[in-house]
């Protein structure tokens, strides 16, 4: 995210401790941050003060993403982009369980609807050793089906400079409007 077009709202779900949030907000956009762990909002919320950022545009909500997403579609809320770094099982705030290969593609389907006519991406990263990049952009595309742009996937590694080797972390589906 070099720069966000002015005014870009963004969604962080599974937000953890905000990197992503912080570069969102660092490149112009405003972000409303979520995750389910109550102290992961707190060290998200500290990262922004130790970076600068204690009074940048973020707001912090401790929630489960289902129950966010589905309440922010019924207000009529709309992002013009969304970030997902969903883990393979976790707990909300309420004690509401999630499960990855459940519960992703309800999920996915309600970013859809969130995102605005002007959206600019929505990029989804998983951990599992069931999952693939080709299969989250196969889910991408059924839930984007019809919105054009392009969709990207692949796996994230890390790389040991001058072996050749590398490590996988994580898989991914980028769509971009562009």
């Amino acid at each position: 995210m070099a720069s966000a077009r002015p005014g870009l709202k963004l969604l962080n779900l599974f937000g953890y401790t905000g990197i992503a949030s912080l570069a969102a907000v660092k490149a112009g956009a405003s972000v409303t941050h979520v995750d389910a762990s109550k102290r992961a909002v707190g060290w998200a919320r500290d990262n922004a003060a130790l970076s600068g950022l204690g009074d940048a545009p973020i707001r912090w909500i401790c929630e489960d993403a289902k129950k966010w997403v589905a309440r922010e579609q019924r207000r009529g809320a709309r992002y013009d982009a969304i970030v997902l770094d969903p883990p393979k099982f976790g707990r909300g705030p309420a004690g509401e369980a999630w499960r990855l290969y459940e519960d992703l593609a309800e999920l996915m389907a309600g970013c859809a609807a969130l995102l605005s006519d002007e959206a600019s991406f929505l990029i989804l990263n998983a951990y599992s050793e069931r999952i693939t990049g080709l299969s989250l952009a196969h889910l991408t595309a059924d839930v984007l089906c019809g919105r054009g742009g392009t969709i990207d996937w692949g796996e994230l590694t890390l790389a040991e400079e001058g072996v050749g080797r590398a490590a996988g972390l994580s898989f991914f589906a980028r769509w971009s409007a562009l």
